[in-house]
């Protein structure tokens, strides 16, 4: 796994940045800021310091339906604006 941006991590656990940056801290992990990268071990720490977050976010792409992306097909094309 690649360094990950704190920031993104939080977005993908459903919490907030400051959130994610304070229990990094708690966890006597050095980051400065949402935009600090951090590697695999540590990004399982923050995983597992928000469990419900991950069981959450792990069960919603099953069930998500594709339907939005045929819908965005079929819309037509807006009209041409007037000639300057």
């Amino acid at each position: 796994m690649a360094k990950v941006r704190v920031h993104e991590l939080a977005k993908e656990l459903g919490i907030t940045s400051k959130d994610a940056v304070t229990k990094l801290q708690e966890l006597g992990e050095f980051v400065r800021s949402a935009s600090s990268t951090i590697e695999a071990p540590v990004v399982r720490k923050l995983r597992n310091a928000f469990p419900d977050a991950t069981a959450s976010k792990s069960e919603a792409p099953a069930s998500a339906p594709k339907a939005p992306a045929k819908a965005a097909e079929s819309r037509p094309a807006p009209a041409p604006g007037p000639a300057a």
